[in-house]
Order: structure tokens, then sequence, then C-alpha cells
């Protein structure tokens, strides 16, 4: 479970998206965080790490459903949902709770 490049970019990005939602408008930082997010995780992707990449992806649908803002329970249902469930996908894919999807084994066939 070891930091690597892309966990930097990530921390620092937030970070800096964080520092940009004192100035610019709520929904723009929501926006640009979900392109954000969506990037982390195609590099996630493409890295070998599928878990991780579904568990940025999901935060993807929190930071849409900002934008969306539907209001209400659905609102708090929503962005908790996909806020724990991509929670959960990373803390796991990081742990190694999931199979390993992503490699092939060659095996012999037997006839």
């Amino acid at each position: 479970m070891a930091i690597d490049r892309i966990d930097v970019v990530a921390f620092a990005g937030l970070v800096l998206l964080a520092a940009a939602s004192r100035a610019l408008e709520v929904l723009l930082v929501a926006a640009a965080l979900g392109g954000f997010l969506l990037s982390l995780s195609v590099w996630r992707l493409y890295g070998g790490r599928p878990w991780e990449a579904l568990g940025w992806l999901s935060w993807v649908g929190a930071a849409v459903t900002i934008v969306l803002d539907p209001g209400g329970l659905t609102f708090l249902v929503a962005f908790g949902g996909f806020g724990l469930v991509g929670g959960c996908l990373l803390a796991g894919g990081r742990l190694g709770l999931f199979p390993d999807v992503w490699s092939v084994e060659e095996s012999p066939i037997e006839e």
C-alpha cells in the first residue's frame, strides 16, 4: 500500500481544487473535480488497478451529483452512496481485498 506518483498528483489536485473553491463558483469547481477524478480513474485503469479505477469513477458520480443538485434526500443518498462505494472500492483495491481481475495467467490446456 505504498504511495505512488498518482497518489501525490491526486492529493495535490484535490488541495488545489479545495483552494479554488474559495474563489470560484461551486458548480465550476464540482465540474473540474469530476473531470480531475475521471482522469485519475483512467490513469488507475491504465496502471492495472481496476478496483481503484472504479473507486475514482464512483467519486466522479458524487461530483456529478453536486453539479446536477437533485435536492433533498435524493442528493444525500446519491452523494453519500457514491462517496461510500468509492471509498470502499479504493480501500479494498489498495488493501488487496478484491480478486485480481486484471492479470491473466498462462496455463497449459489439458487434453
